[in-house]
């Protein structure tokens, strides 16, 4: 597995072990769209010099001229990414609503069917409007052909969620486990299987299943002592649980083992004061 999307993992589940008690939300689409598109980022920083109204006149100058390429060219991808990123740059801004990024995001995803950002991108999108139907087929999209796509997993469990049907998300989870061996067969590392071990553990415990939920952990953390993932989940339930000592132990251990740039997000949740565990719900 290549580094950068290793931290990536690492990234994602440092949030999945706090889904559990703060509530399972999208990524923004402009931040996740900008984790994927370093060339945009450079572009947003020289934009964010601009007083907002000038920003946001030369990015619907942008956007027009992009929607004017497009009619010429209804496939011309580079104006596509272009019109989709200048459309979430004033999403950002709180210009225009999330219906704007829809078409230009199913083009891309038909374009490109193995580039799964895009179909995840989408997905969220009609998640927010409220087309759940269409968000769902989006993430079965992506976990027909990639069952261990992370991004995909988590949207789609968070919509199962939403939607009051913890079971639905729970076999998802264990279905995606019972494959993980063959999938990771046929190619090594498709399926992070401590990753998902961690979301089906804090599906069980948004459930207030906690007995379940350390159970998943536990077995995960005995697949591979080393990785700090289900060591942090586990903290931060027994954390809820009013488990003081047994947390910091782990808190200290999940520190000790994950890489030096998550250390302190590690200590500051270690340090925090328990919040009320509640049910997970999509934040619109």
């Amino acid at each position: 597995m290549s580094q950068p999307r290793k931290h990536w993992i690492v990234n994602v589940v440092l949030v999945l072990a706090i889904l559990a008690f703060v509530g399972v939300s999208i990524v923004p689409l402009f931040g996740a769209f900008n984790q994927t598109q370093n060339s945009t980022q450079k572009s947003t920083n020289t934009r964010s010099d601009l007083p907002s109204s000038e920003q946001k006149s030369k990015l619907e100058d942008e956007a027009r001229g992009y929607a004017q390429v497009l009619q010429r060219e209804p496939e011309n991808q580079a104006a596509l990414r272009g019109l989709l990123e200048t459309r979430l740059q004033l999403l950002s801004l709180g210009v225009g609503d999330v219906n704007s990024v829809i078409q230009p995001l199913e083009k891309l995803a038909a374009l490109n069917p193995e580039q799964t950002r895009y179909a995840v991108l989408l997905a969220q999108a009609k998640q927010q409007i409220g087309d759940k139907e269409g968000a769902a087929t989006a993430y079965r999209s992506v976990l027909e052909n990639k069952p261990g796509n992370l991004e995909a997993l988590q949207g789609m469990v968070a919509l199962l969620l939403t939607q009051k049907r913890p079971e639905a998300a729970i076999s998802l989870l264990q279905d995606t486990l019972s494959t993980a061996s063959k999938a990771n067969t046929t190619q090594p590392g498709s399926v992070d299987t401590v990753a998902v071990q961690v979301l089906l553990g804090n599906v069980h415990a948004s459930q207030k299943n906690y007995a379940q939920a350390l159970s998943v952990y536990d077995q995960a953390i005995s697949n591979d002592q080393q990785d700090f993932r289900p060591i942090l989940a586990k903290a931060m339930l027994l954390k809820e649980q009013g488990k003081a000592l047994e947390a910091k132990t782990l808190f200290t251990q999940a520190a000790a083992l994950a890489p030096t740039q998550y250390r302190d997000e590690i200590n500051k949740r270690s340090s925090e004061s328990p919040t009320p565990a509640v049910t997970p719900t999509l934040k619109e």
